[in-house]
């Protein structure tokens, strides 16, 4: 019994030493902890993607291939809710058994896979762009998995591909997912990007709803040189009919679910401190003190007296009358560039020195040097 005890110590002294000492780091700082986090959640990944391939091969064997989708998704999900400490909360989960459908979800960063991980349903595959079909492990397994691969840079090529989604749909009963934004959209503000036209019209062309699924703003826990833990809302919204809508209608039906997700998004999202802070610092009154400092309008009124007051002219003799010419020709200078140097238009004229001319930003050249 001494011996199995003693041989057990080793391999978990081995697995104990490096858990504890990334722990250790992940405290040291955020920056620290967010290297270790997401190298953490990059590697899950990658475990999860390995599980993939081989479950994708196991569930072709016995004819459900189709629910490879949910068995890796549940799978990464138990693995990286845990090791992150992060939880989903859903609200609306029944109206993911409405099949088939289109379902379409926020889009805001690679994070997005753990909520995929905790909501996606059976019998449903996903839309991924052509590039991921190389990735390693990942792109073996999406493909085993029955992903329906879109070529975004060809047009053609594209539409061809929603055409036939569109048909396999219908044909096995099977449900899309997709994110319509198109790209990632992870910001501060709870909003979404504008919608690619190519879920709703798969949806009208298949005559299938529209399920639209809302992830609340995560910024705060991840975002670029952050990364915690904590606890995310999910909102699967109802169903929405296509039926005896046509291809000239995906541009309401877009516009609609998109208002629809916005309005989810701001409701169970958690409000952003510096949208409100700075919301309430245009309702107080000195901010526009602050756009137009009063200091300057003080500044004009001290210097501007100063530079317009004309030295009183001693009394001249009549031979030295001409005197008297050059110290006036230089105040009236003065005074004009001090009441004209906050103008912000160009203007040029002529004096003893030359031409003046005024720029935008109230320097006065006078002449040039001979």
């Amino acid at each position: 019994m001494t011996s199995l005890l003693s041989g057990l110590v080793k391999p978990l002294a081995y697995v104990s030493l490096p858990v504890f000492a990334l722990h250790t780091l992940s405290q040291s700082s955020p920056i620290a902890r967010y290297y270790v986090r997401l190298t953490l959640y990059l590697s899950t990944l990658g475990v999860c993607s390995a599980w993939g391939v081989v479950c994708a091969v196991g569930m072709s064997l016995v004819g459900r291939r189709l629910d490879t989708f949910f068995v890796v998704a549940r799978s990464f999900y138990a693995l990286a809710s845990r090791a992150l400490d992060i939880r989903l909360v859903v609200e609306g989960e029944e109206h993911l058994q409405t099949r088939p459908a289109v379902l379409v979800g926020n889009h805001q960063s690679m994070l997005d896979i753990l909520y995929l991980g905790r909501i996606f349903p059976r019998h449903a595959s996903i839309i991924a762009k052509k590039e991921l079909q190389w990735s390693p492990l990942l792109g073996q397994f999406m493909s085993l998995s029955g992903v329906v691969w879109i070529d975004r840079g060809n047009n053609a090529k594209a539409i061809r591909s929603l055409t036939a989604a569109g048909e396999t749909m219908r044909a096995k009963n099977l449900s899309l997912w997709l994110f319509p934004e198109g790209t990632r959209s992870l910001r501060e503000q709870h909003d979404l990007l504008p919608f690619k036209k190519g879920a709703f019209h798969i949806a009208i062309q298949a005559g299938v709803p529209i399920v639209p699924v809302v992830c609340e703003n995560y910024w705060r826990l991840y975002r670029k040189g952050v990364f915690e833990s904590g606890t995310l809302k999910v909102r699967v919204l109802p169903p929405i009919s296509t039926e005896g809508l046509t291809t000239a209608d995906i541009p309401e039906l877009a516009e609609r679910v998109r208002e629809q997700m916005v309005a989810a998004l701001r409701e169970i999202s958690v409000p952003a401190p510096s949208t409100s802070q700075s919301l309430d610092l245009g309702s107080t009154p000195w901010v526009s003190d602050t756009i137009q400092p009063p200091s300057v309008e003080k500044l004009s009124i001290q210097v501007t007296p100063e530079l317009s007051v004309e030295p009183t002219p001693a009394p001249l003799l009549e031979g030295d009358r001409n005197i008297e010419i050059e110290p006036r020709s230089e105040s009236r200078a003065s005074t004009q560039a001090s009441e004209t140097s906050s103008s912000p238009t160009v203007s040029s004229r002529r004096s003893d020195n030359g031409t003046e001319t005024e720029e935008d930003d109230g320097m006065v050249l006078v002449g040039r040097p001979k």
